[in-house]
């Protein structure tokens, strides 16, 4: 008798993006989603949120513990961040469209009840959800998409991005198919990290500027 592979084991969420719909189809169907072994230990799938008529896409990593628990993207400490820097540069909220490059929350932890550690996800889990980015895109069809982040670039642009190298400029490439433009910056959470969080702000904050004059 010959073993059959797990769904997660092909390592592509292609066979459970639904042919047809909406975001909310898409979201549907993103909560069964096995297409890599993240959802193994996740609370459930974080689809993207927003205005599905969106002028601007905003990409960021994967969810982070709160995301993960309550099911939207940036809902925590670092989306509290990022609304006030939209808002400060020009661009509402309320007329965006969230979304991760991974749908799923990759962590670590020493033991249960403790605190779940952020680990960033591989190439190839970043691969395997690419499916679902794409529908995004084809449906909320963004003027501009913001990559927030390395990670976010990387699913994006190759494996050779450098969010330091091409941070505030804007980019033109195919992606999923589709002529996009695009302006990267750092995570909002790398701003709650750094040493010097006012000037990590204010560089956010002069990138985002730049997809508001695009955007303009």
């Amino acid at each position: 008798m010959v073993a059959t592979k797990a769904p997660e084991d092909a390592y592509t969420a292609e066979p459970f993006v639904p042919g047809r719909g909406g975001l909310t189809a898409l979201r549907r169907a993103a909560a069964e989603c096995r297409g890599c072994p993240l959802h193994r230990d996740a609370t459930q799938t974080v689809f993207g949120d927003g205005n599905k008529d969106a002028r601007v896409m905003l990409v960021g990593e994967q969810p982070g513990d709160q995301e993960d628990r309550q099911g939207k993207p940036f809902v925590g400490p670092a989306g509290r961040l990022l609304d006030r820097a939209l808002e400060e540069a020009g661009i509402d909220p309320s007329e965006a469209y969230v979304t991760n490059a991974v749908k799923h929350f990759k962590f670590t932890q020493a033991e249960p009840r403790k605190r779940r550690i952020h680990k960033a996800p591989s190439l190839r889990e970043m691969t395997a959800c690419g499916p679902w980015l794409a529908a995004e895109l084809a449906v909320v069809e963004p003027e501009l998409i913001v990559v927030l982040g390395a990670t976010a670039g990387k699913a994006l642009l190759g494996s050779s991005f450098r969010v330091t190298q091409v941070r505030g400029t804007v980019l033109e490439e195919e992606i999923h198919g589709r002529p996009e433009r695009l302006v990267p910056t750092v995570h909002p959470s790398s701003v709650l990290r750094a040493e010097d969080r006012e000037a990590a702000y204010r560089g956010l904050l002069s990138d985002l500027k730049v997809a508001a004059q695009v955007l303009a």
